[in-house]
């Protein structure tokens, strides 16, 4: 219960009785002015410790009063309504011919549960097990028996008071743990789930149309991770701000509980939104596009500046769900693929993403079980030398077949692994493989100067890569020189220090190191230099059209003459056409592989291709 700030210095007091004369009792007794040495002060510092002082010469109370159980009754409901309510209500035992003392005391207990009652009483009508039964176990009772001292009536109101407010502040204290979140002081979960009820029930009864937005932070972790936690909970603490500041009054959920609107913190670094009533649809993106501007403007954290980006779904309620556990499913769903967009942006939710959800959910779940039931191979697209037209290296790709879905693309399934976490098993898989098997054709006499292998930056950057790739190379016991590692070109994006020292250790060891998928990304090419990089591989889409598109030739070209120049190999992959091949010879690019070449080949294919070619060249 919000207290009214002007009236929480002088305590209401309410009496009902029948006999008014008894109100003047009161009133004399509890509205004198307090004098500045008053025995009552020393008296409660005894009894309770130190005491609040008042301002000399205020009142002490503020009383109101009553000549029948129901006429207080409405005055409780009124206080209550102005959020002034009673602290106290001195209750007389008998008032005929209405309620009498137990009767009123129930029904202004029914209003208002908090307030304290001084039940007065000259005779035993009641016993107390009989008061016990009929109102219950409280603290909140006290019998007063008449005639009473001025002094008892006044302590008793002094105190009583006192225990009311503080068991109001103890209430606020606890609603506030239980209800808002202690970081940014936003609504929480439970009172998110809450208010969203009451919206609901507001959209479906008077036919109005909604909308949920679900916020997720992009790369929170990356700064808990490089900046610490309590760089993360200020960072926090900032985007809570921005999201309330950045809404319109109509539909800004504030960080009280007194409207159905609500911005709230659900957890880490998601936040929802509810905008309980829009004309259409493009409402909400005016929101989720007002909040997306709020959240990247940049910000000083630690001493650094930060620009932190989110991605936001929206579902719009009840097209999209009329239960709070299908929206937030459904607005989850659409951030996701926001996030998939690219960041900064937000997504509305449609049923087609639930197909895809249950698809992916069902890839990853057998994806976690695909090694342990040997559903992963190797095949090996081998690379020429354009200059010599000799084979000499070959690319080792990954492939996944299940009894139930079928062969599915790595473009499907890699992105998943990435995300859950399966492809750093997944990964050392491929290359202790790739190693192994490169190692058997070798003691059979059959030439392969080295394999390549891709690996993504989740893999290179976990702790241990460096000392798993020596392990592995060890293990089977083959040069590492013939182990190439293919990294894509967003590396040289990244912390360029620390991704330097782990790619020159791989150097060290003998390890060659390419940039796959080269000319398709906005890294700093100023980079490259400082890198221990063998080779390049042009990007299969800039041999698209390569007859008619000029730009391309010239992208081609300027990647071959740079390369050159930094003494590193050209690899062209995706090479389809005698067009492209004819291209790339003609301005020497030394390497290619491509389905003009070769497809993909099987560990068996592989090893009858490198037969002819030991029969060929023997």
């Amino acid at each position: 219960m919000e207290l009214n700030k002007e009236k929480k210095m002088v305590k209401r007091i309410l009496v009902i009785d029948d006999n008014t004369s008894i109100h003047n009792d009161f009133r004399k007794i509890l509205m004198k002015s307090k004098p500045k040495n008053d025995h009552l002060n020393d008296m409660e510092s005894f009894l309770f410790g130190a005491v609040v002082q008042q301002p000399p010469n205020s009142a002490l109370f503020e009383i109101d009063c009553a000549s029948q159980g129901i006429e207080g009754l409405e005055l409780v409901k009124q206080a209550i309504a102005k959020g002034t309510p009673y602290a106290l209500a001195f209750v007389d035992i008998r008032m005929p011919p209405g309620w009498d003392g137990i009767e009123t005391i129930r029904h202004v207990w029914n209003e208002y549960p908090d307030i304290q009652v001084v039940l007065c009483t000259a005779y035993s009508d009641y016993s107390w097990d009989e008061i016990h039964r009929i109102l219950g176990e409280t603290d909140n009772l006290l019998i007063l028996k008449k005639p009473f001292d001025n002094i008892e009536v006044l302590q008793i109101a002094h105190t009583l008071t006192r225990k009311w407010e503080l068991n109001l502040d103890i209430q606020g204290r606890l609603n506030k743990l239980a209800f808002y979140d202690n970081l940014t002081g936003l609504p929480n979960r439970v009172l998110f789930m809450d208010r969203f009820t009451h919206v609901l029930e507001n959209s479906h009864r008077y036919k109005r149309k909604g909308a949920l937005l679900f916020i997720d932070l992009d790369n929170f972790k990356q700064i808990n991770d490089t900046m610490g936690h309590n760089a993360g909970d200020e960072l926090l603490k900032i985007m809570s701000d921005r999201i309330v500041k950045c809404l319109r009054i109509s539909d800004t959920i504030t960080r009280t509980p007194s409207t159905d609107e609500m911005s709230a913190r659900l957890g880490g670094d998601e936040f929802t939104v509810i905008l309980p009533e829009i004309s259409k649809y493009e409402d909400a993106a005016v929101t989720a596009q007002r909040i997306a501007e709020h959240i990247i403007i940049p910000m000083n954290l630690c001493g650094q500046e930060v620009v932190i980006t989110c991605s936001i779904g929206i579902a719009v309620f009840p097209v999209d769900g009329e239960t709070i556990e299908s929206l937030l499913k459904n607005a989850d769903l659409a951030m996701y693929y926001a996030k998939r967009i690219g960041p900064n942006h937000f997504q509305y939710y449609q049923e087609s993403m639930n197909t895809d959800a249950l698809k992916r959910l069902t890839m990853e779940n057998h994806l976690r079980h695909a090694s342990m039931r040997n559903e992963f191979t190797l095949v090996y697209q081998p690379q020429f030398n354009l200059l010599t037209g000799q084979f000499n290296s070959m690319e080792a790709l990954l492939r996944w077949n299940n009894s139930e879905l079928g062969s599915i693309s790595p473009a499907e399934f890699i992105p998943i692994a990435e995300e859950n976490g399966l492809i750093i098993p997944i990964g050392e898989w491929v290359i202790r493989t790739a190693c192994q098997q490169i190692k058997t054709w070798l003691d059979k006499g059959l030439f392969v100067q080295c394999v390549s292998v891709n690996v993504s930056l989740k893999q290179l950057t976990q702790a241990n890569f460096v000392e798993m790739v020596r392990a592995i190379l060890a293990d089977t016991n083959l040069e590492a020189e013939r182990l190439e590692i293919e990294l894509t070109e967003s590396i040289m994006e990244r912390d360029i220090s620390g991704i330097t020292s782990i790619l020159n250790a791989l150097k060290n060891m003998q390890v060659r190191l390419a940039i796959d998928d080269f000319g398709t990304g906005y890294s700093c090419l100023s980079r490259l230099k400082d890198m221990p990089i063998d080779c390049l591989k042009i990007d299969r889409s800039f041999l698209m059209d390569i007859e008619d598109s000029k730009a391309n030739q010239s992208i081609i070209n300027a990647i071959i003459a740079m390369a050159k120049k930094l003494n590193l190999t050209v690899i062209a992959e995706g090479v389809e056409t005698k067009t492209q091949l004819d291209f790339l010879y003609e301005n020497n690019c030394q390497k290619a592989q491509g389905y003009m070449l070769s497809y993909p080949l099987s560990a068996l294919q592989t090893e009858e291709f490198l037969k002819r070619l030991y029969v060929e060249n023997s």
